[in-house]
């Protein structure tokens, strides 16, 4: 029977199931190929899988089978909106707010539909991908590649003009060739920096005067709209034969409004009683339910809380109610749950609930509830395994391992001993170490910077920190890192070695001591680090750089900022300037 495969959809959608919801209705449309609901559940249930294709073929065959319904409509919007069809989306939602004026998902839908299509109609800058984007837009990039005589010849090379054509398409790419010496080369020319692989002859090389100003990046964040459970019916239309029905909701809704003033009075008992009759003159609007778990859940009678939101959403379902009324009982269910929580497991099933609440109707104050829970559960779980004398155990064994350049299995029993407990700094450094030998180096950061967070004066992590930025060849930042522990243990000796081998390194390249080689491959590094990247743009050091070259005087006035100086320096051990 196709009310027996659609009533399995509707369950499957409303589990999460979308797959096997979408197989339910398809069993149903081919029982009932005229039903016009079917083809919108399955819809639903395509878009909340993203496949917003099928989903607008079957949001089509609900327009075409039932015109004048406006569900169908917004299912049409959603879809065109998930394929980013924006004006397509515009226009479903005005056609459905022509049939139901007041309908406030369409107007919801349609606002999102032409913030999105706004956004999508306003020009992004070619320079959005890349802080260098604007020197590589429009002709005047090639205009100044051919008036160089160091890159003319370079653009009668296929390979080089290729790399240039596909950086000025995407700047973003830059990064992409910036191993390539003519495209390093080819760069200078458009800052006006000449970057020369030379020796330790090569005088200080500048900026000239013209600057730019990297592009604001605009991102573009495509709307989609939360899928929509089932379609509601259309309202039933009362007849004059039902006017004791009539009376008798008239009177469940005085009965409501009573109980909502004894609520807001905290008269819990009073408002207990008002929404009890109010039930018992209307099974049919599940607000007395939810209302009624609220005062409960406010009693802390939990139970009865659960009960009232388990009957809430069975019978919600069963009159097709508005998903936000069953998104409501689902999440008061939760918070009754959540509360009554002792363990970390006694979370999980508030947690599905929430989830489940979600997926009806995506409300901020219950994303807050799941939120909320799924972190009491993670620090009740810490809690739980908490436990200083076996992390010690297991940071000891880690140390065993170590020290038989056993680095996998050492990190596995620190990880272990942070599980146990995370505030140990001691064996976030030694993890820190095993990543470091095993040239991890983003982990072996990560835990060293997280050692330090835990205990600052701790000498060691400052010594795990700045050994991973060497290695990694930012010797000006693990200068910084062996300055700052300094300031904690000023005689340890391994800070002041790791102090000695960075002004060596640093030095190295102030004098040009570099090979070409080097140099190539310190000036690529140097030019993908923001920081280097934020001085090359800078105003204000284009001009100290100018004087550096053609003013002397008032270069000298310049290297008195320790700022300047600072920067400065950074440029020279990035190898993009170098002085004498």
């Amino acid at each position: 029977m196709a009310d027996e495969a659609k009533a399995k959809g509707n369950a499957a959608f409303a589990a999460g199931n979308f797959n096997e919801a979408i197989k339910h209705f398809t069993d149903a449309i081919n029982l009932a190929p005229t039903n016009h609901v079917l083809y919108s559940n399955r819809s639903a249930a395509y878009a909340s899988l993203h496949r917003y294709s099928e989903a607008l073929s079957d949001a089509k065959k609900t327009v075409d089978l039932k015109p004048d319904w406006s569900k169908g409509y917004s299912r049409l919007g959603a879809a065109h909106q998930g394929l980013h069809q924006y004006p397509d989306a515009v226009s479903a939602y005005k056609k459905g707010l022509e049939i139901d004026p007041n309908n406030e998902g369409l107007k919801s839908g349609l606002a999102d539909a032409q913030s999105a299509a706004g956004k999508r109609s306003r020009p992004s800058p070619a320079s959005a991908g890349s802080p260098f984007g604007d020197i590589f837009s429009g002709p005047e990039m090639w205009a100044k590649l051919t008036a160089d005589p160091t890159t003319r010849l370079l653009l009668q090379q296929p390979d080089f003009l290729k790399m240039m054509q596909d950086i000025q398409k995407n700047p973003s790419n830059l990064n992409l060739y910036l191993k390539d010496q003519r495209v390093m080369q080819a760069l200078g020319v458009l800052l006006n920096i000449n970057m020369r692989a030379g020796g330790p002859g090569d005088d200080l090389e500048v900026p000239g005067e013209d600057s730019y100003r990297p592009s604001e990046r605009e991102s573009e964040e495509p709307v989609v709209r939360q899928n929509q459970r089932e379609p509601e019916p259309e309202p039933m239309e009362v007849t004059d034969e039902d006017k004791e029905a009539k009376s008798r909701k008239a009177e469940a809704q005085r009965e409501k409004e009573a109980g909502n003033a004894a609520y807001k009075k905290k008269d819990f008992d009073t408002a207990i009683g008002h929404y009890t009759k109010a039930i018992e003159l209307d099974d049919e609007d599940i607000s007395f339910l939810t209302n009624r778990a609220a005062v409960y859940l406010e009693m802390s009678k939990y139970d009865d809380c659960i009960k009232d939101c388990d009957k809430a959403v069975e019978r919600g379902r069963e009159l097709r109610s508005d998903f936000k009324m069953i998104a409501r009982a689902l999440t008061r269910k939760g918070t009754a749950l959540a509360k009554m929580a002792k363990s970390s497991k006694d979370y999980d099933l508030a947690i599905e609930v929430f989830q489940k609440a979600l997926t009806e109707h995506r409300n901020p104050d219950t994303l807050k509830k799941l939120n909320d829970a799924e972190r009491a559960k993670k620090e009740l779980e810490q809690q739980e395994y908490f436990d200083p004398q076996i992390a010690e155990e297991e940071r000891e064994k880690g140390n065993e391992c170590f020290k038989q350049q056993k680095y996998p299995e050492a990190i596995k029993h620190y990880t272990e001993a942070i599980k146990r407990n995370p505030k140990d700094h001691r064996a976030y450094s030694n993890r820190a170490a095993s990543y470091t030998k095993l040239g991890a180096m983003p982990e072996g950061l990560k835990d060293a910077e997280k050692c330090i967070e835990l205990d600052p004066t701790f000498a060691k992590g400052y010594t795990r920190k700045a050994a991973v930025q060497f290695f990694m060849k930012e010797y000006d930042k693990a200068l910084e890192t062996y300055q700052e522990g300094l300031k904690h243990e000023p005689s340890n000796q391994e800070l002041l070695d790791g102090i000695r081998r960075c002004v060596e390194q640093i030095n190295k390249a102030s004098r040009g001591d570099l090979t070409p080689e080097e140099l190539k491959e310190r000036q690529s590094k140097g030019m993908q680090d923001p920081e280097i990247q934020s001085i090359l743009t800078d105003p204000v050091m284009r001009q100290v750089l100018m004087d550096l070259q053609e003013n002397p005087k008032a270069a000298q006035e310049h290297m008195k900022n320790p700022m300047v100086m600072n920067k400065i320096q950074k440029l020279a051990s990035a190898g993009i300037v170098q002085v004498r």
